[in-house]
């Protein structure tokens, strides 16, 4: 063989050395390095995703304690608004009580006259007007207990004036405001084919 067709055949297995090397080199990138690369970049984003969840889980869990003390606060609230503002006026309990308190703080001349109630949607009021006659110590003892009672009551005006017998007594008038909230009548239930018991009735 010439040394002419010797590098002809050198150069062809060559070429062929290099054909072979760049498949190995394509078949490793396409079959084994891309797709492992999005494998890893699929699981780094899982992974991203889980550290945001639970990062998220902590935080929730730091603001659990503060909004139970919100819950319990609203809970405070809601009941302290249901004792102290009752459904309907019970003005012949409240009008008990008054004289209760004043005949315990030995007040004399006790008058408790309601006025005409004032309705405000849901929440209404009455104003009471009250007199009695007592020394200061049992008056400031009856505007305490009256503090003090399971019922919303806000004084609009007091009045004192001295006994013109010198007695030591003091005459007060004490303008006041209860407050009582409204029941929501409850709408008849539907029935199954849509008329109200009412209709039905009227059809009998």
């Amino acid at each position: 063989m010439s040394e002419s067709g010797t590098k002809v055949l050198l150069r062809k297995q060559q070429v062929w050395v290099f054909v072979i090397g760049g498949l190995f080199i394509a078949d490793f990138v396409f079959y084994g390095y891309m797709p492992s690369r999005r494998r890893l970049q699929a699981l780094a984003h899982a992974q991203d995703q889980q550290e945001r969840v639970i990062s998220t889980a902590i935080t929730h869990a730091e603001a659990l304690p503060t909004l139970e003390q919100q819950h319990k606060e609203v809970e405070r609230v809601v009941r302290y608004y249901q004792d102290c503002i009752p459904t309907e006026g019970n003005l012949g309990l409240f009008q008990r009580q008054i004289a209760d308190i004043m005949t315990t703080h030995q007040l004399s001349d006790q008058v408790v006259v309601p006025g005409q109630t004032i309705e405000a949607g849901e929440l209404n009021c009455i104003p009471v007007h009250m007199n009695c006659k007592g020394s200061l110590a049992g008056l400031f003892g009856f505007f305490k207990d009256l503090q003090n009672a399971r019922r919303l009551i806000r004084i609009e005006k007091v009045t004192l004036r001295n006994d013109t017998g010198f007695t030591g007594d003091v005459a007060m008038q004490t303008e006041a405001v209860i407050f009582y909230r409204s029941e929501k009548p409850q709408d008849a239930e539907p029935r199954a084919d849509g008329r109200s018991l009412e209709a039905e009735d009227n059809d009998a």
